[in-house]
């Protein structure tokens, strides 16, 4: 699976996990130059607290468009360090 924006593949990865029609792709398949820390979180009564990530690509910046959970609650567990895309963030093979 690809992910890509703004024209750049953003992460790619063969081991991704799909959780509610999200492709959660491994930490370490996503090309950290286009990532940056957001200060943006949500919680999901389920699987926990979401952290966020601003993608930039090109000088453009796709505001919290990729989310994680450092600390997952038990029942997502299995997505600890994977990370996932919205907002305009192409998914596919």
């Amino acid at each position: 699976m690809k992910a890509t924006w703004n024209g750049s593949v953003i992460a790619e990865s063969n081991d991704t996990i799909v959780i509610e029609g999200n492709h959660y792709f491994p930490a370490d398949s996503i090309d950290k130059a286009y990532f940056r820390e957001s200060l943006k979180t949500t919680v999901c009564p389920w699987k926990g607290t979401a952290s966020y990530y601003d993608v930039v690509v090109d000088g453009e910046t796709n505001a919290a468009a990729a989310w994680y959970y450092p600390t997952p609650k038990d029942a997502a567990a299995e997505i600890r360090n994977y990370v996932a895309f919205w907002q305009g963030v192409e998914v596919g093979e």
